[in-house]
């Protein structure tokens, strides 16, 4: 039988690609709607490693199963590495998609010139699960295991803010995260070449082995 796995996340979005990158794993990868989970977790963490943790663990606790959780977002070098960890809430409460907040980004950086326009998004993956879940900690000795702690990756990918979005696929601030040696932003490319370079499957590639530790793999 499969063990399965949660990812937590309510974006639909992120959860097809979670499921495309983890589909060669012999594992039963579900959603939490899948598991009839609807608690939203508040993000109060001071950074990626933070929320992701606050989920990954808080989803495991409810639902007993093996859970992955992460928290990502895009650090702008012109903006004190803002959004960061309020990526999906910039702005604050009064914008309410992404298509606000990417505006938002846009109009903060108007006076910054193309060469001053770098960032980076960023994700930190983190899976949790009961004490059947530990790995073997000779293999795995820098990661912890107490309190349902398995293990946790960063991920990473370096580009450049466009002046104005382009692009109709992704999510997010894709549609102005450019990418000057490919010429293209990550909404105008398909998601599997995304999923080749992105930085949730940077982290993913760190954190797959782990999870074919896990299933006996």
């Amino acid at each position: 039988m499969r063990e399965t796995l949660v990812i937590a996340t309510g974006n639909k979005g992120k959860l097809r690609e979670y499921q495309q990158l983890l589909s060669e794993l012999p594992l039963n990868i579900v959603s939490l709607e899948d598991v009839g989970i609807s608690l939203e977790v508040e993000e109060t963490g001071n950074t990626f490693s933070d929320n992701a943790w606050l989920k990954a663990l808080t989803y495991s606790n409810l639902t007993g199963m093996l859970t992955l959780s992460d928290d990502s977002g895009l650090e702008v070098d012109a903006l004190h590495a803002q959004p960061g960890v309020h990526s999906a809430r910039y702005g604050g409460e009064y914008l309410t998609s992404d298509e606000e907040r990417v505006s938002l980004l846009l109009k903060n950086l108007e006076s910054v010139r193309w060469t001053e326009r770098t960032a980076r998004f960023k994700c930190v993956i983190a899976i949790a699960g009961s004490k059947n879940h530990q790995i073997n900690p000779t293999e795995y000795p820098n990661q912890e295991s107490k309190s349902g702690r398995i293990a946790s990756v960063v991920g990473s990918i370096s580009g450049m803010i466009q002046y104005e979005p382009r692009g109709e696929d992704g999510f997010g601030y894709d549609p102005v995260f450019f990418l000057p040696s490919i010429k293209q932003t990550m909404a105008e490319m398909t998601l599997e070449y995304k999923n080749l370079i992105s930085h949730r499957s940077d982290a993913t590639r760190k954190v797959i082995q782990v999870l074919r530790t896990l299933a006996g793999h």
